[in-house]
C-alpha cells in the first residue's frame, strides 16, 4: 500500500488524481492532520489515515500497513526535523520505500533562499542513509507560481520583478504530480534521484511576450532593481516572510540557478511537458 502525505494539498492531490486512475483506491491513501481536513479524501472513497509530523506516536499509527511513502516536503520552518520523525517512524514499522519531493538548483550554499532549500537537502541524506530504499525527485519551479511572482495587475501593469535575463524550465504542478504518480509504480525507480523540469527555458521577458500573445495585448516585463524590490514589497504590505522568499527565488533566477533542462519529466509522462504557453492559458483561464 502506498501513503501519500501532504495528500489535500495542491502536488499531493495532484499525485492522488493519477493514482486514483491507475489503480485500484484500496492500493493507496492520503495522509491529513485532521478528519475535517481529510473530508475531501472521504468523499472520494479514497482511505485516510491521521498523520501529524510533529507526533511521533501518531505518525506511528499513520504508517503501519504500509510499504511505500510519497513524502510531500512540507513548509514549516522545522522541516528536517518533521521529514526525519516520518522517516524514523517508517523504518520502524518496517516501510520498505519512501520517495521525496525535493528542489532542483545549481548550488544550494550560492543561493539566496539557502536558509529555505538546504532542509531538502539534509532530508535528501538522512533518507539515503536510512537504509530504506527511495526515490527522490527534484523538482524544479511550477508554472502554476507564476502569478504569485507576476502579480494580479499583470494585464494592465506588466510584470515587476528583478529576475533579469535568467531561465526556467516551468512545468505544471499537476504533471509534475502526475509523473511522481508514475514513478511510483515502477520498481525501476527504486534508489534513483530524478530532476523534473519542464523542456525548455524561458524568461520573465518570454512570460510577458506569451502572454501578449495570447491576450492581444502589450505585457511589459521590467527587471526591477534587486536593492530596492524588497522595500516596495514592504511597502504593498507583502509579509516579511514573503518578501524574503520572493526576493531570494527572483535573485536566484537573475542568478541562472534554475537553468537546468533533463528528460526526466518527459519520459516519466510518456509526453511532452506542456508548452509555455498552453500552461499559462490554463493558469490564467485564458
Amino acid at each position: 500500500m502506498i501513503l501519500v502525505t501532504g495528500a489535500t494539498g495542491n502536488l499531493g492531490t495532484a499525485v492522488i488524481d493519477q493514482l486514483q486512475k491507475k489503480i485500484a483506491t484500496y492500493r493507496f491513501v492520503g495522509m491529513a492532520r485532521s478528519e475535517e481536513k481529510a473530508q475531501a479524501l472521504h468523499d472520494r472513497g479514497i482511505g485516510v489515515r491521521i498523520g501529524d509530523f510533529d507526533d511521533v506516536t501518531l505518525l506511528e499509527k499513520a504508517v503501519i500497513g504500509i510499504e511505500k511513502i510519497l513524502l510531500i516536503s512540507t513548509v514549516d520552518h522545522n522541516r528536517f526535523q518533521q521529514h526525519k520523525n516520518l522517516i524514523d517512524a517508517a523504518k520502524k514499522a518496517g516501510v520498505k520505500q519512501i520517495a521525496y519531493t525535493s528542489a532542483l538548483i545549481r548550488d544550494v550554499n550560492s543561493s539566496l533562499v539557502k536558509a529555505h532549500l538546504e532542509s531538502h537537502f539534509q532530508t535528501e541524506q538522512y533518507l539515503k542513509e536510512s537504509g530504506l530504499d527511495y526515490t527522490i525527485f527534484r523538482n524544479s519551479l511550477y508554472t502554476d507560481v507564476i502569478p504569485m511572482y507576476a502579480g494580479k495587475n499583470v494585464f494592465d501593469k506588466g510584470i515587476y520583478l528583478p529576475a533579469g535575463n535568467g531561465k526556467v524550465p516551468y512545468s505544471l504542478r499537476r504533471e509534475m504530480g502526475e509523473a511522481i504518480a508514475n514513478a511510483l509504480l515502477q520498481e525501476e525507480s527504486k534508489n534513483k534521484t530524478y530532476q523534473l523540469t519542464g523542456s525548455e527555458l524561458y524568461t520573465y521577458q518570454d512570460v510577458a511576450t506569451v502572454l501578449s500573445e495570447i491576450t492581444g495585448k502589450t505585457i511589459t516585463y521590467t527587471d526591477a532593481n534587486t536593492a530596492t524590490f524588497p522595500e516596495i514589497l514592504k511597502q504593498l504590505k507583502v509579509p516579511e516572510r514573503m518578501i524574503t522568499v520572493a526576493s531570494g527565488f527572483t535573485a536566484d533566477i537573475k542568478n541562472r540557478q534554475y537553468e537546468i533542462v533533463t528528460n526526466d519529466l518527459k519520459n516519466l509522462l510518456g509526453r511532452k511537458p506542456t508548452s509555455l504557453k498552453e500552461a499559462l492559458k490554463e493558469i490564467y483561464n485564458l
